[in-house]
């Protein structure tokens, strides 16, 4: 009896490191933090900005979407955005709709962040999200 307790324990304790590393990686939002989520233009029942890990998607509802990198340190946000097929509207959606620029090194400053809205500027420009 005693050597299938001790069986059970250690096959027991295999899968709790198992499970437990599991767990740990599939975390929430990842790198992302309180960014995490998707958040809508206020006023504009039409645009996107997603987080999660370390990738952005800028979207709109017609299907439009252009992904980027980020990175969130203190009260800044760096994105480095990405075409696939090296489309001009891509960088015409993300600069001129969403009117954040340049497409490859944007700079934002993070005025405000809570659970249900995110505030960025650069250069007098202002853009207020709220969590969807």
């Amino acid at each position: 009896m005693a050597r299938y307790f001790k069986q059970f324990i250690v096959h027991s304790s295999k899968f709790i490191v198992l499970f437990s590393l599991l767990l740990a990686s599939c975390q929430e939002g990842g790198d992302a933090g309180d960014l995490w989520g998707q958040w809508r233009l206020e006023g504009n029942d039409d645009m996107y900005v997603s987080f999660s890990g370390t990738i952005t998607q800028f979207r709109k509802n017609n299907g439009q979407a252009v992904f980027a990198k980020f990175q969130h340190e203190g009260d800044s946000l760096f994105m480095q955005c990405s075409s696939i097929y090296q489309e001009k509207s891509d960088t015409t959606f993300v600069e001129d709709d969403f009117g954040m620029k340049p497409f490859t090194n944007i700079r934002l400053r993070i005025d405000a962040l809570d659970s249900d809205r995110l505030l960025l500027s650069k250069d007098g420009q202002h853009w207020a999200f709220e969590k969807y």
